[in-house]
């Protein structure tokens, strides 16, 4: 099993990042152990999305960081309905 996951940074910017163990990987962002989030505390997790495969979620994750991916993101996963 992998997952994609979006996390809210404390400048609001959204982290794209994908794990094979969601808990852990949110734990080590949390306490300040991922170098690319350890300087924007706190982090909050807005989405996330499980796919039978890491190397799925891998592929997810590059895609929700180009241009169009980042689009669907916002107009389809982590809408204000969405969140609410």
């Amino acid at each position: 099993m992998g997952y994609v996951y979006f996390l809210k940074l404390s400048n609001n910017d959204i982290y794209i990042g994908s794990t094979k163990n969601l808990n852990n990987r949110l734990l080590n962002h949390k306490k300040g152990e991922v170098k690319a989030t350890m300087n924007l505390l706190p982090v909050k997790l807005l989405a996330y999305i499980a796919v039978p495969r890491e190397t799925h979620a891998r592929r997810l994750e590059k895609y929700f960081k180009t241009g169009s991916g980042r689009a669907v993101l916002k107009k389809r996963i982590l809408t204000d309905e969405a969140l609410a």
